[in-house]
């Protein structure tokens, strides 16, 4: 290392602590200060998560959720979606505390696994679960859209955030049973337009009974006959 980038380095250093002594930038599950080269989610916490290594099995429990309803290539989740736990408390700050780098920092972190085994491969393009518009406006973000900008960060993949449209403000699905899931998202996606891609990722934030999902990829099929994966941040399955 020359002088110059040695001051360089020395400069940034110091920068750094007297930046994190005024404003210190916290870990979004423990809450803890974060350390230099901590990003988001501390290590401990990190280390701390239920991953669900779904990438890894053949007919896990995500894609057999799927079966009978659509014709699935591939899907995963990240993380076991469970009440109490860092995974509930990391999904909460992303989608109602305004923490979006959440999304942003684990879906990369997905993206880098599923990359490490070649679940990536094929994909041409990846599509988030949309938004309906007022709900993105009163949220300031679409949740799964900043997770598929991770994944798409990391796998270098087009990511095309509004090739699904919600027209429908439907209402929260957190209590609602499967058949009133379905109900309550059946007709409010579209596809408006044509789309040049064979395998399309769809993404989601949580996996529950998969209804969001399944209107996601009709709306698709309505449009191109292409193959679909699936990919989520979380699942309870």
């Amino acid at each position: 290392m020359n002088q110059t980038a040695g001051n360089k380095f020395v400069k940034d250093y110091y920068f750094f602590d007297l930046v994190h002594l005024f404003y210190p930038q916290l870990c979004a599950s423990c809450g803890d200060v974060l350390l230099r080269g901590e990003r988001t989610v501390c290590l401990r916490c990190l280390a701390a998560l239920a991953y669900t290594d779904y990438h890894l099995q053949k007919n896990n429990k995500v894609e057999k959720l799927f079966w009978g309803r659509f014709p699935v290539e591939r899907a995963a989740s990240y993380l076991h979606f469970r009440k109490g736990t860092r995974v509930q408390k990391l999904m909460h700050q992303l989608k109602y505390r305004g923490k979006s780098e959440v999304g942003n920092f684990l879906g990369n972190q997905f993206g880098a696994r599923l990359l490490e085994n070649n679940w990536l491969n094929d994909i041409d393009l990846i599509a988030p679960v949309p938004l309906h518009p007022a709900k993105q406006q009163q949220r300031g973000y679409n949740q799964s859209e900043r997770i598929a900008q991770g994944l798409s960060e990391a796998s270098n993949i087009l990511l095309v955030p509004d090739l699904i449209k919600r027209n429908v403000y439907t209402q929260t699905q957190t209590r609602k049973s499967r058949l009133k899931r379905w109900d309550n998202v059946e007709q409010v996606f579209e596809c408006k337009e044509k789309f040049d891609a064979k395998h399309i990722l769809i993404v989601d934030d949580i996996i529950t009974t998969g209804a969001t999902i399944e209107a996601c990829v009709n709306a698709l099929l309505k449009i191109s006959s292409v193959k679909i994966s699936v990919a989520s941040l979380a699942s309870t399955v």
